[in-house]
């Protein structure tokens, strides 16, 4: 009778063998469980460490990436509200093109996420890559077997992969996306950094053009794939460049800094994050501004030695415009890099901020400010 018992605590205690024989770092043991079902709709949120988790809008989340070092007490709070902790998975692709060495990769990493009763992971790989060479096939292939794997040894578990804005080889990246959007459960679309190649006028511009984010959107489903495997990425930064002139109509131009084959690029500037600018922004020689073409705002300041830089960014306007084309084209759900970007003090004007941004990320929020 007592053997009976017992084994009926243990079944009730680990509702999953393979978590049986490591210790649950939560209060409760159900809160070790992998995390399972498809929410009707995605906030893919990236965190890079500490503790600004604390104060992220529960309510809305639905996936971490734990792209900082594993915290146990995130993957407990996350649990408890239903959502996942995703490792962060990248690997050089020459390493992989031997097919024993993508099943070692891939063995490890579901031994780390079983380990830390995590839920999936985010590839995360942005390496050139040529179409129809072996790492093409390579990274196709990557995709497919960790998905298969992930599935089958922890069930519910999420596979995603982080693509580029648009799928025109972006900064050399000739990735199969229709093949690897088949493979995994999503594609996270990194819609910023749209200024890495520039080919025209070397001048500051918006991080995420509006429509140039719209258009890029209707270029991956043209490739037949399903908008309910697109979450749209936004910026919780923006980019501060130094301007080598500035024009009377307030254009930058910037140094020309080359990247994978373009002669100007983003580079030229400095990734900032919102918290830090939204200290700048009323101080600044301009205030906030708003460019009717891009739909996006920027600030020009100068520095302690006098020179004018410029700033471009997101913020509640231009991010809620983006989460009603999400809602509007039936994408699977929105998300940003990172949710450490914000000021979660207790200032109540960055209170204020940080709530708008949040708030902006929910579909028909769309505003005025």
């Amino acid at each position: 009778m007592l053997v009976v018992v017992w084994v009926f605590l243990l079944s009730v205690l680990c509702l999953s063998p393979s978590t049986c024989d490591r210790q649950c770092p939560c209060e409760s043991q159900e809160l070790c469980q992998p995390i399972a079902g498809e929410k009707d709709f995605e906030v893919f949120v990236f965190d890079v460490g500490k503790k600004a988790w604390k104060s992220y809008d529960w309510t809305q989340v639905t996936t971490v990436a734990a792209f900082g070092k594993y915290d146990a007490e995130l993957m407990c709070y996350a649990h408890s509200k239903g959502a996942r902790l995703v490792l962060k998975g990248d690997v050089p692709l020459s390493d992989i093109v031997d097919p024993a060495n993508r099943t070692v990769w891939i063995a490890e990493k579901v031994d780390l996420a079983k380990k830390q009763f995590m839920d999936g992971i985010n590839i995360d790989i942005e390496q050139a890559v040529a179409e129809a060479s072996p790492e093409y096939y390579a990274l196709t292939a990557l995709v497919k077997e960790s998905t298969e794997t992930f599935h089958r040894e922890i069930p519910g578990s999420q596979v995603s992969f982080d693509v580029a804005w648009s799928p025109k080889c972006i900064d050399k990246r000739c990735y199969n996306y229709a093949a690897i959007a088949e493979a995994c459960d999503l594609l996270f679309v990194m819609s910023y950094d749209e200024q890495s190649q520039i080919w025209g006028d070397c001048i500051a511009m918006a991080n995420a053009p509006t429509n140039q984010t719209f258009i890029a959107y209707d270029d991956y489903i043209t490739m037949k794939i399903n908008p309910r495997k697109l979450v749209m990425g936004v910026p919780w930064y923006g980019y501060d460049y130094p301007c080598l002139n500035f024009s009377q109509e307030g254009v930058c131009t910037m140094t020309k800094v080359p990247f994978r084959g373009a002669p100007c690029s983003d580079a030229a500037g400095r990734q900032i994050p919102y918290s830090i600018m939204m200290k700048q922004v009323n101080n600044s020689m301009s205030g906030r501004l708003w460019d009717a073409v891009q739909q996006a705002p920027y600030y020009s300041y100068k520095d302690k030695d006098g020179m004018v830089h410029q700033v471009w960014y997101d913020d509640p306007q231009s991010i809620s415009y983006k989460a009603s084309f999400v809602s509007t084209r039936g994408l699977r759900g929105i998300g940003m890099w990172n949710g450490n970007l914000l000021d979660y003090s207790d200032d109540p004007v960055a209170r204020q901020q940080t709530e708008d941004m949040w708030n902006a990320l929910k579909p028909n929020q769309e505003k005025e400010l």
